[in-house]
Formats: structure tokens, sequence, C-alpha cells
């Protein structure tokens, strides 16, 4: 069960939220495939559950590390709809078209 937390900016009432981030990272084998693997993760959006999912490109602009080709961001209400996220046929699918390309996979899921 997500908890909830409490928290307040200046001149609004405090509010109670609780969300979950899922947030990936990938590299890729050949990141001349960029454009193309974004394409294939794109489709993890239709799946339902997600209140917000964007799939971008780096834009590798950091002057320390742009080892990063691809970064997926989600937010999900609960751990519940996140888990129902990754046993979806579709979740399934992708991942089978994607994990051959990749290099690196790094997730990281933030309760917020």
């Amino acid at each position: 069960m997500a908890r909830r937390g409490l928290m307040a900016r200046p001149g609004v009432s405090a509010y109670v939220f609780s969300m979950i981030r899922h947030i990936v990272f990938f590299t890729l084998k050949n990141p001349g495939e960029t454009a193309a693997v974004v394409e294939k993760l794109k489709r993890l959006g239709t799946i339902p559950g997600s209140t917000l999912f964007q799939v971008r490109a780096n834009s590798k602009a950091d002057q320390i590390g742009n080892d990063i080709d691809i970064v997926v961001y989600s937010e999900f209400p609960d751990l519940a709809a996140l888990k129902a996220y990754k046993k979806h046929p579709t979740y399934a699918e992708v991942t089978a078209e994607v994990r051959p390309l990749r290099e690196l996979r790094f997730a990281a899921d933030v309760e917020i």
C-alpha cells in the first residue's frame, strides 16, 4: 500500500498525495537505432494504468556523462497499477522487441 504524505507549498494549503514514479534508462548497442527504439517503447504508453507516460531520447547535454540513450518516465497512482502494467501483454511484447537492442537498462520506482 502506498504511503501518503502531506506537503505544503507557499500560499497553498497542505494537500495529500501518493504515487509511484517509474523511471527507466536505456543504453543501446547501436545508438543509431535510438529513434526506432523510442517508437517501440512508446507502445508501452497504450497500456492502461499510468497517469503520465513519456519516452524521450536523451538530449545528452550533461557536461559529465551522456551514456544514457533513452529515458522512459511514467507515473502510476500506486504500486498495484505499476505491477498490473508490467503484467500486460503489450509490456511483454515490447520488452521482447527492445531487449536485444539494448546494452543496459536501469530502473527506479520512487514513491512520492
